[in-house]
């Protein structure tokens, strides 16, 4: 006999992890980083060298802030959603870029997706509602990513709503 919230038997009928985009991989981050650091070296060493030395510290705090503006953009890619559908469970995992969790669950028979769309970009948020709860999922995904996931999770929740599907042997 199970415990009445243990679901780890039951088939997955939909399963994603979501995570953010990030376009700039390590390697072209210390590209960039290199390339900016000796843009502003080389101009630092001008202004140096005409006398306005002041203005090295200004090019070097430039430097120090676009690498603190692309670490705290790498931390917050740390972020992921989890969204799961069984028959019975509807569970949605959310990791921030500091490790916290939150997890919610529904019946997927109570759970409707909501999409807002915009005529010229398309989908633009995502609700997973039930039962007077109102979740917004797939937060950071682009509008055509977004219209693939809720596509996926839609037939998903249909899936769980149809029931068990029962083969007939001859």
């Amino acid at each position: 006999m199970r415990p009445d919230n243990d679901f780890s038997d039951e088939p997955t009928l939909f399963s994603a992890i979501l995570t953010p985009h990030r376009s700039l991989s390590r390697r072209g981050f210390l590209a960039l980083m290199l390339a900016i650091g000796g843009i502003s070296f080389v101009g630092g060493l001008v202004f140096f060298i005409a006398g306005a030395w002041p203005v090295v510290g200004f090019l070097g705090l430039d430097v120090l802030l676009v690498y603190w503006a692309f670490r705290a953009n790498y931390r917050a890619a740390r972020a992921y959603e989890e969204v799961t559908v069984t028959p019975t469970q509807l569970k949605l995992r959310r990791v921030s870029h500091r490790g916290e969790v939150a997890e919610w669950t529904a019946n997927p028979l109570w759970v409707r997706l909501d999409r807002q769309t915009h005529v010229e970009f398309g989908v633009e948020k995502l609700y997973l509602v039930s039962r007077g709860m109102r979740l917004a999922v797939a937060r950071f995904l682009p509008p055509k990513e977004k219209e693939s996931f809720a596509d996926a999770l839609v037939a998903a929740l249909a899936e769980a709503k149809r029931g068990p599907t029962r083969t007939v042997l001859p």
